[in-house]
């Protein structure tokens, strides 16, 4: 599939995440056809201060400006710090959402080193819309699940969708940072962080309720300070 095809295919599952402290982008992981309750994909350094001081959440569909705004008993969530990915789940109403999520990469498998991706996501730029990204893989990081990637994330883009376009696109992780090159004392280009999805095939299941998700929801725990540049605007991801 050429990449224009496999990003208008990917572009109707992602949305702009805002919050009190900025903004990054997520995307449709999952949605129930008996309690039509939905789940987004996103970056934990997006959403987790909202998580710990219960604040808002705004989530906008791409290219249709619909809006939801989802307070802390209207949504359930689901991070996973080490790893640093998240799941928003919430009752989407009137928001047009595919009915079928993008599947995600066979569990347990990761791309090699020298495929190229593609991401998408709301970059924090005036008149910027949702942009897209390509860039190769460069190595995979065991112990971070993570791979690091030839290509840019910058700030408003965590927590974007990353796919593969061989065959149907399918995500194949999570837009985290972006690590530039400070060797020399000046900025220069890096490379991007994209976290696997291990978590979503963990997290994904069917749940009756809201009631029943928020339950069982992550612990709200304090956000460690930002270590380095984000790829979100507001706190940055390791």
């Amino acid at each position: 599939m050429k990449w224009f095809e496999a990003a208008e295919s990917v572009k109707p599952h992602v949305v702009q995440i805002r919050t009190p402290q900025g903004s990054g982008s997520g995307f449709l992981l999952w949605r129930s056809q008996k309690t039509g309750l939905c789940a987004v994909a996103t970056a934990a350094h997006v959403i987790d201060h909202s998580h710990y001081w219960e604040q808002p959440v705004r989530i906008e569909v791409a290219g249709t400006k619909e809006v939801a705004l989802l307070r802390h008993n209207e949504r359930a969530i689901f991070t996973d710090a080490a790893r640093d990915t998240a799941v928003l789940l919430f009752d989407p109403k009137e928001l047009a959402l595919p009915s079928k999520p993008l599947r995600l990469i066979t569990k347990g498998k990761i791309l090699k080193v020298g495929v190229t991706i593609g991401w998408l996501g709301f970059p924090d730029i005036p008149a910027a819309d949702l942009c897209f990204f390509t860039g190769a893989i460069s190595s995979w990081i065991e112990d971070r699940d993570a791979y690091f990637v030839d290509g840019v994330a910058i700030n408003g883009v965590s927590g974007g969708p990353a796919f593969s376009a061989m065959g149907e696109p399918h995500i194949i992780g999570v837009v985290s940072a972006y690590m530039p090159n400070r060797a020399t004392g000046e900025t220069l280009p890096g490379l991007g962080i994209v976290r696997h999805v291990k978590q979503f095939h963990d997290v994904v299941q069917e749940f009756n309720s809201l009631d029943e998700a928020k339950a069982q929801e992550s612990p709200a725990s304090e956000p460690p300070p930002p270590s380095s540049p984000p790829a979100s605007t507001g706190r940055g991801a390791t």
